[in-house]
This record gives structure tokens, C-alpha cells and sequence, in this order.
């Protein structure tokens, strides 16, 4: 085995979030005929998010949320919980997808994350929440000087940041790999434990909101049911309602226009052992003013944070792996060739840890990615039916903007958010196979080139930054 694999040996293949110790048995599933106001499909953080927006907008509403296994075992509580006020995959893409509405969107996006850290604390949710900001870190010469420039601009602008040049990042966070890094501290982004939030959500909606939650029950079609109704046809029973949210998000939806809009992938993650101080001091993180959340300043980026008990996760790093849409069963989560890489990837970050560090937990998480790179939300049947998918990795936060659009949509005390381009603007659906996974495949080797060539993009990235794909920016 090589030196770098050998301390994966003994990793446990689950989610770190998913410690024996919070999980509880699933609620039972739907047996028969059930029925309501809102039907919610999904139980991550779309559904259960929009689920207590609706009762906080509508107290008396009747709601009923079916996820096919268990609250919190999709991408929702298997992500590297990092919070962010960006709710459309930052200012390039923006500019690219939806011209004019950059200040209405981060205006947006600041109130969305203070208003889930307000719901946190209104509900008594403990998500181990921590302010970190969002650290990025340049891993060359040429890649410093471009984030130095992004630097810049977000001074100009009035932002809140901090420049590191290599030998200040690495007394922050000591890394040969580090030429230089931004801190963005003045938001309230920061880390969370993704599946403490997903249960603190579904406690909430169970306990003190009273509404209904099927585990373990699988929608297998919907459709309208005369003028004013829907019906939801579920392997076990049926559900009359009024309206209907899709927050299926990378799983297959019976609605199939949603379908077109994204492509599931897969991201992989792995999680050391409690550091202890001295491990630590090997590295020098949370030494400083910040227990940075950190990201590679790369396209195919990893991202890493420090839990509450001091250990590391480590993820990305190219490590979405594209299939078919059909690719979303859980046997994808069995990986071993991406949990070696990560494994060797992040002893090259640390070098030091290096026979010191070993490796507690690795999995995976299917997400969506949308062409625009950010959520894609919608609306059918007279405004029966809505949905909100594809947050492309930036779910955490910007999932719950993607809960509150999508009841808006449906008519729950709407709003002229509904009105902006963002909502309104229909996403490039993806093209069919086989040019789909053609197309992606050619992207994800043209990004790892231009990472190895100093951010320099060639002629497919070219294209298809003229084609407006915020996915490229």
C-alpha cells in the first residue's frame, strides 16, 4: 500500500455528520391515502427549509414532507458544511447569468444567511455553527498575483478582507503548498455540522410546527388532479394536495423538465482523527484570529475546514466524477481510487502530518450542477407545482433562498424577488447524451490544464465562457 493510503485503512465509509451518536430512527413511512395544503418532496435542506418558512408565513398551513430514505442522507447532510452569503455562485457568474442584479443578489444573499442563523437560534438549533469567513488560498506564484487582484477589487468595493502574502497565510495556516491568501471576514460565512442542522430542522418541524414527515417513502409520480388539486403517487400510498415543492435537488424527479436542468455528480470527502495540540502546532491552524475555512484557489479546488473537535475534512480536488443521470445509487459512494486520492493529496498539502495524522471517515455526495452553476428554480401547473435544484456545491445556505422561492412561487406571501431575472430566466437545459457526457468530460480536463498552466484558458473554456456557461467562470 502506498506510505499515503496506509492511514485510510481504518476509515469508517460514512459521512463524518452521521455519528451514531445523533442519528435516530427514521419516522415511518406513508401507508395509504394522506392529504394537505403542501406536499414537500425531499427532506434536505430545500424541504425542510421551505417547510418552516411556509409555517412561519402561514401558521395554520397542512403540510406533509416525503423523502425516499431518511432526512438528511443526501447532499444535505454529506457536505463539507461551509455557509455562504453567495447565493448564485459569486460575481463572475453573475455577471455572466443574470446582467444588472449583482447588488440586489448579495444583498440578498447577506439577509438569507442572517436570517438561517437567526432561525438557529430562534429554534434552539445547535449546528455547531462557527464565523470563520471564507479564506482562499493561492498554491502558486501566478495564481497569488491573480487572487492578489480579486484581493483588490473586493477592497475597492468596501469589503471586509485581508491579504496574506505566502509567508503571512502560512503563519495562519502552515502549508508549503501556500503562495499567498484572501480572508473574507466580513459576512457571517463559516462552517456548520450539515447533519446536526438537518435534524435540528426536522426536530423543529415534528415537535413544534406539527408537520408530517414520511421516511422511507419513494414518489414514483405526480400529476394534477382536476382544476385545483395535485396528486402524488407514492409506492406505498397517495397524497392529495393543494401544491407541490419539488426539493429533490441530483435525484431523479418524475417531473422530467427538472431533470434537464441538472446533472447529478458525485464529491468525495475524508475526515482525520481529533488533532491533538500537537498535531496542531505542526500546522498552526486555529492559532491565529481565525479558524480559517479554507479553499484552493484552482478550479478543481479542494475545500477544508477544521470540526469542533479539531479534526480535518478534506474535499474536492477534481473529485466530481460526471455520469449519467441514471448515476445516483449509493454504490458510487465506494470509491477507494478518490479516497487514495484525496489521502495523497492532502499529505502533499501537509506534509508534516505526514506517519502523525490517520483517517477516521470517507464518503461521498451526489449534488446537481446546473449550467448557470447555481440553484434553478421554476413553476408548473398554474402555480401548482414549483421546484428549486442544482445548487452546484453551494447548497448550504443558498438552499434555504432556494426554499423561499420556491413557495413564493407556489403563492405564499410572494415577494418581487420572484420578478428578477434570477428566478425568471430559464436555465440551458443540458444537451442529451452522449453530448452530454462528452461536453462534460472535455470541461473537466480543459479546467485541470488551465490549472497546471497558471489559470490560463484554452480554447474550450473559451467557447464556452462566450456561451454564457457559469459553470466555466
Amino acid at each position: 500500500m502506498h506510505r499515503h493510503h496506509d492511514p485510510l485503512k481504518d476509515a469508517v465509509a460514512r459521512p463524518l455528520w452521521h455519528a451514531p451518536e445523533i442519528m435516530r430512527a427514521p419516522e415511518p413511512a406513508l401507508s395509504g391515502t394522506a392529504d394537505c395544503e403542501l406536499l414537500i418532496v425531499g427532506g434536505g435542506y430545500t424541504g425542510l427549509g421551505a417547510a418552516l418558512q411556509a409555517k412561519e408565513r402561514k401558521p395554520d398551513i397542512d403540510i406533509i414532507v416525503i423523502e425516499q430514505t431518511f432526512v438528511g442522507d443526501g447532499a444535505s447532510g454529506r457536505n463539507g458544511g461551509f455557509l455562504s452569503s453567495s447565493i448564485a455562485h459569486g460575481e463572475t457568474n453573475i455577471d455572466a447569468q443574470f446582467p444588472g442584479e449583482a447588488d440586489k443578489l448579495e444583498q440578498l444573499g447577506e439577509q438569507n444567511i442572517k436570517e438561517l442563523l437567526e432561525a438557529l437560534e430562534r429554534y434552539d438549533i445547535d449546528a455547531h455553527y462557527e464565523k470563520t469567513g471564507v479564506t482562499n488560498v493561492a498554491l502558486d506564484p501566478e495564481a497569488a498575483v491573480r487572487l492578489y487582484e480579486e484581493f483588490l477589487v473586493r477592497q475597492a468595493s468596501g469589503e471586509d478582507v485581508v491579504w496574506y502574502d505566502k509567508e503571512g497565510m502560512r503563519e495562519q495556516v502552515n502549508s508549503p503548498k501556500f503562495y499567498g491568501g484572501c480572508w473574507q471576514r466580513g459576512h457571517q460565512d463559516g462552517v456548520v455540522d450539515p447533519m446536526r442542522l438537518c435534524l435540528g430542522l426536522k426536530n423543529v418541524l415534528l415537535n413544534q410546527l406539527g408537520v408530517r414527515i414520511f421516511e422511507g417513502t419513494r414518489l414514483k409520480k405526480v400529476m394534477p388532479d382536476g382544476k385545483t388539486s395535485m396528486r402524488a403517487i407514492c409506492e406505498a400510498g397517495e397524497i392529495q394536495s393543494e401544491k407541490v415543492l419539488m426539493a429533490t435537488n441530483a435525484y431523479t424527479n418524475p417531473y422530467r423538465k427538472i431533470n434537464r436542468a441538472i446533472v447529478p455528480v458525485w464529491d468525495y470527502q475524508i475526515a482525520t482523527e481529533p488533532l491533538t495540540p500537537q498535531q496542531l502546532d505542526l500546522i498552526n491552524w486555529g492559532k491565529t484570529e481565525s479558524r480559517h475555512a479554507l479553499s484552493d484557489f484552482t478550479n478543481l479546488f479542494h475545500y477544508f475546514r477544521l470540526t469542533r473537535d479539531n479534526r480535518i475534512t478534506w474535499g474536492g480536488g477534481g473529485a466530481v466524477r460526471s455520469y449519467f443521470n441514471r448515476g445516483i445509487d449509493i454504490k458510487y459512494m465506494d470509491a477507494p481510487a478518490r479516497y487514495a486520492q484525496l489521502a495523497t493529496e492532502f499529505f502533499h498539502m501537509f506534509p508534516q502530518l505526514e506517519g502523525n495524522v490517520k483517517f477516521s471517515n470517507k464518503w461521498g455526495g451526489i449534488i446537481a450542477s446546473s449550467t448557470r452553476f447555481c440553484m434553478v428554480p421554476g413553476v408548473a401547473y398554474d402555480g401548482r407545482l414549483a421546484w428549486s435544484v442544482g445548487y452546484t456545491g453551494h447548497g448550504v445556505s443558498a438552499s434555504r433562498f432556494g426554499a423561499r422561492i420556491g413557495i413564493e412561487l407556489l403563492g405564499y406571501k410572494p415577494s418581487e424577488v420572484i420578478r428578477m431575472q434570477f428566478v425568471t430566466k430559464n436555465a440551458t437545459p443540458w444537451p442529451p447524451e452522449p453530448f452530454r457526457w462528452i461536453g462534460i468530460r472535455l470541461t473537466e480536463h480543459a479546467l485541470a490544464r488551465a490549472d497546471r498552466n497558471g489559470g490560463k484558458r484554452g480554447l474550450w473554456l473559451k467557447l464556452l465562457d462566450m456561451m454564457g456557461f457559469g459553470f466555466t467562470c
